[in-house]
């Protein structure tokens, strides 16, 4: 199955996923611009009413931007929507997103069949992030138009599964849009994800060391210092277990390589403790030993350009 038409026309065959805290519209625009699906969670805007301010901002310097560059159209954007009960705000958000028919949805924590029919209600696709076979299966059976395969080394809440056999499992069955999270940081492994078997990569931790990113400095230079050494995979911080940079860790008073187990019963998505523990705590997956300067957005794609083409030409592809 080919990807569909909002999918076909990137520049680079990327998705930015969402990042609590980090990803605002500065961000999500620069990597649309860019020629790359642009991300953000909806949960980032706070309050709630600041969601559609941001929407405003995003669909609208989008469209000057195709206007003034109607050789290079920005790439469509995405909202990460979080479905797990703890999440109060989804109905509010979802509302949101209807009034400015957000053209991609990815869900995350759960598959549900409303928010799938709303999405396709006002347009939109549905992705949905999943860490093994069986919550694919789910996934799609109740409406999502397709996957983002969240293998180990992808930076916040990760699974545990080798991203080759999980594309592998997931393309025994099912051949719409996938994309691959996982360690993905050079344009090699863009290219190494679509030869798995996936449509996408999906590519969070790299975008955290740019200049649009709200992050700390010390957060961003701490991705640029740090390897896949640096990366600890607990559930201490939010129920959930996910990748998170060392160094945040030890200047919060732990030691990362004997943290307790958290309680997944006591799992928060949408409250001050999720904030606090990502604004203190900070997510990251194991491919930033790539990551040697913090960069505008626009050159961090166009280096992920040149070494994806430079691995297709290297392979005779």
């Amino acid at each position: 199955m080919s990807l569909p038409p909002l999918l076909q026309k990137l520049r680079l065959p990327v998705i930015a996923s969402p990042m609590f805290i980090v990803s605002t519209p500065a961000l999500v625009i620069a990597q649309c611009q860019a020629g790359i699906v642009g991300s953000m969670p909806a949960l980032n805007a706070r309050p709630a009413a600041q969601l559609a301010d941001w929407l405003a901002e995003i669909t609208e310097t989008l469209a000057a931007w195709d206007k003034a560059h109607p050789e290079s159209p920005a790439a469509p954007f995405a909202i990460n929507q979080i479905v797990h009960k703890s999440n109060d705000r989804l109905e509010h958000d979802m509302q949101v997103c209807a009034q400015y028919k957000v053209p991609l949805v990815i869900t995350s924590l759960g598959a549900r069949e409303d928010v799938n029919q709303a999405v396709h209600g006002w347009g939109g696709l549905v992705l949905h992030d999943v860490i093994n076979n069986k919550f694919a299966h789910k996934a799609i059976e109740k409406g999502a138009d397709g996957l983002i395969a969240v293998a180990t080394g992808a930076g916040g809440h990760a699974g545990v599964k080798n991203p080759f056999p999980l594309v592998q499992e997931i393309r025994q069955w099912f051949d719409g849009p996938l994309a691959l999270s996982g360690a993905i940081a050079t344009g090699n492994a863009v290219l190494a994800a679509q030869a798995c078997g996936a449509d996408l990569a999906y590519i969070g931790s790299a975008f955290i060391a740019t200049a649009e990113a709200r992050a700390q400095d010390a957060y961003k230079q701490a991705i640029v210092d740090g390897s896949s050494d640096d990366i600890v995979y607990t559930n201490l911080f939010t129920g959930v277990h996910g990748n998170y940079l060392a160094p945040s860790i030890r200047a919060a008073g732990l030691d990362p390589e004997h943290l307790p187990e958290s309680d997944p019963s006591k799992m928060n998505f949408g409250g001050n403790a999720a904030a606090k523990a990502w604004k203190d705590i900070w997510g990251c997956g194991q491919g930033i030993g790539a990551i040697t300067a913090v960069l505008p957005a626009a050159e961090l794609v166009a280096r992920l350009e040149r070494e994806y083409r430079a691995a297709r030409s290297r392979l005779a592809l």
